[in-house]
């Protein structure tokens, strides 16, 4: 697999698709920290490392509202074969403020909002709406 982040997004975006409950992820500290920033900002349910013998997994749990689906769109920005970097001064709002960006800077990993309150740019990760 090239792109773990993009695999992580696809299988959630599956998941939804079909409604299940949750979603199962091999573990990475990046794709982990990805899930707690979904979580803070109320597009999923619940996330936890899940211990086994190798490398461990992650559960996602969903989240529903009224039975409609809270994430309306994913999408992967940068790319291994191309990546993309935003300057403090490039950062805008996604989807007229529905939606959120994954910046990974030298903070680590941060929303758009917060990157932008820091003075930080980095590599644009994903839009989450």
């Amino acid at each position: 697999m090239t792109d773990p982040v993009a695999d992580m997004l696809t299988r959630i975006r599956n998941a939804q698709a079909v409604r299940k409950a949750e979603v199962l992820l091999p573990y990475s500290k990046f794709k982990f920290s990805i899930a707690e920033i979904l979580k803070k900002e109320g597009f999923i349910e619940e996330v936890e490392k899940i211990e086994n013998s190798i490398q461990g997994n992650i559960r996602i749990t969903l989240k529903y509202v009224s039975n409609s689906l809270v994430i309306r769109g994913l999408k992967k920005i940068s790319k291994p074969g191309r990546r993309i970097y935003i300057k403090k001064t490039e950062i805008r709002p996604i989807r007229n403020k529905q939606g959120i960006a994954i910046i990974s800077s030298s903070a680590g990993l941060l929303t758009d909002k917060q990157a932008s309150k820091k003075g930080v740019g980095g590599e644009f990760i994903c839009e989450v709406w």
